[in-house]
């Protein structure tokens, strides 16, 4: 049995202005329409030919995952469980408690197939070989990593030194079956990429400096570390417990409290708080791949990528003549070498060149190609300063659909809410300001004080500070309305929840 493990967090800082605290790398559109958590279940699906995807996020991600995951459209063959952080404590507490539930619900020898949600990957049938040479040395007892053939010096990676080959005995599918009996499902060549090899690792190297990546790449058996993983639920926990006990027993104390709190049947495993903010944030290499005398390494040449920053993903996009790559509605004239993503608005540019223009409703970006790593040195300027440009976009995801900020000043803000079918806001009050609704399309549901009333298209209420309310849209459409607010203090965090649906109260 192979389980996909999501490990879906991280802010993607060098990714900003896309990439927020409050809609992360994962959750980030490509030029296709699809985000990197989509493409991330599709390739989990795939690799795992049905069963449980088991998703390791952070609570305020939890409707967001589910979202993306019913987007995929892999329909009822997959089913998604999630432990849901509250806090990040780094890979190695995320695999730990991971395994736990694993070895709970299948046993000690349930395989778990690691992946980043935020990487990509071009060959999904070289990827799929890849993966069923690691589940079969896997199955030997191995932690297994996955390492990518390097293309070039990259500094930015880190390495892994591959020793001796190690055999991987396959068995026998179906598709195996259907092959022998002379069944034309697959070509000669797309059988003979099923058998990669293994090899046993020497050692891992940290972010080299640019002569000895240069040495690396002339050696031939070095490979860049791609954070993705295979081995044994029961085996991990072992090695765990030999090399990093501290992550380990607190770990093992987490899972304890959860299982008496939820069991193990539910989809959706809380992490209690306090008890997760004493486990070491430490990631898996450092706590045992580097540490564990059975560690193997399957080598891949299938496309990856970990779109690390703007440079990365600038070249997904396809070139002009002029070697210009562009997103949304942009003109340039007479430029070169220049990157534009543009969200909602025209961008356009004159006689620039080696440039990267993204454009998003409330920040813009404009950088140098060599200085793509730095942008992070932004968003941590906007963190210093409490800038919400490092938290929120001006459209926020919430569990009952979207809001979207319009327009804002002293004493007012006007949004634009999109409620999905069947969904309904918390039970909520304000204290310090006032909401004028108009509903654009569908029709409203609303508490207001002691009322129940409906709101019909092109009609409106009025919300006084201190009245209890709700909104509910109660149709088969969205439900799309403005709403207008007035007050001293019009804060997101001016909010009195007495009930809700999503267990926000």
């Amino acid at each position: 049995m192979l389980i996909p493990v999501i490990l879906s967090g991280g802010a993607g800082t060098r990714l900003w202005p896309v990439s927020r605290e409050g809609h992360p790398k994962p959750f980030m559109k490509l030029a296709d329409g699809e985000s990197l958590l989509q493409k991330t279940y599709r390739r989990a699906a795939s690799a795992a030919d049905g069963g449980e995807i088991l998703t390791v996020t952070n609570r305020d991600y939890y409707f967001m995952s589910k979202d993306e995951l019913s987007g995929a459209g892999l329909g009822d063959d997959h089913q998604g469980v999630y432990l849901l952080e509250p806090c990040g404590r780094n890979t190695a507490p995320a695999v730990a408690l991971a395994a736990h539930h694993l070895l709970e619900k299948y046993g000690h020898d349930a395989l778990m197939l690691v992946l980043a949600a935020d990487h990509l990957i071009g060959d999904s049938l070289a990827f799929n070989a890849a993966v069923r040479t690691a589940a079969a040395v896997a199955s030997q007892d191995y932690l297994v990593t996955f390492g990518i053939v390097p293309t070039a010096p990259e500094t930015g990676f880190g390495y892994i030194e591959s020793g001796a080959p190690i055999p991987a005995s396959f068995p026998c599918t179906e598709t195996d079956k259907r092959d022998a009996a002379g069944s034309p499902t697959r070509s000669a060549g797309e059988r003979s990429r099923e058998r990669n090899e293994a090899f046993a690792v020497t050692r891992f190297v940290e972010k080299p400096s640019l002569e000895k990546a240069r040495e690396y790449l002339a050696a031939g058996n070095f490979l860049w570390n791609s954070g993705m993983f295979c081995f044994k639920a029961g085996v991990i926990l072992e090695e765990l417990a030999k090399h990093a006990p501290e992550i380990f027993r607190s770990a093992e104390v987490c899972w304890d409290a959860m299982r008496s709190t939820f069991g193990n049947q539910s989809s959706m495993l809380d992490i209690p708080a306090e008890l997760f903010a004493d486990v070491p944030a430490l990631s898996l290499d450092y706590a045992v791949m580097e540490k564990s005398n059975h560690v193997a390494v399957v080598p891949g040449d299938f496309g990856w990528s970990d779109i690390g920053s703007w440079s990365a993903f600038s070249q997904l996009i396809e070139p002009d003549e002029n070697n210009n790559r562009t997103v949304g509605e942009t003109i340039l004239v007479d430029s070169r070498n220049t990157f534009i993503q543009s969200e909602d608005r025209l961008v356009a540019g004159v006689g620039i060149d080696n440039l990267m223009i993204i454009d998003t409703p409330d920040a813009l970006l404009v950088a140098h190609p060599d200085k793509a790593q730095d942008v992070k040195k932004i968003v941590a300027h906007l963190k210093t300063n409490n800038h919400d440009a490092c938290r929120l976009h001006r459209t926020v995801t919430r569990p009952w659909g979207t809001y979207t900020v319009l327009e804002e000043g002293p004493r007012f803000k006007i949004k634009r809410i999109v409620v999905k079918p069947g969904a309904c806001l918390s039970l909520q009050m304000h204290h310090h300001r006032s909401e004028h609704w108009i509903v654009v399309s569908g029709m409203a549901k609303v508490v207001n004080g002691e009322r129940e009333i409906y709101v019909n298209t092109n009609e409106s209420t009025f919300i006084p500070a201190g009245h209890k309310h709700r909104l509910e849209n109660p149709g088969k459409l969205d439900l799309v309305m403005i709403e207008v607010q007035s007050g001293d203090y019009l804060g997101e965090d001016d909010i009195v929840r007495f009930q809700d649906n999503y267990g926000r109260a």
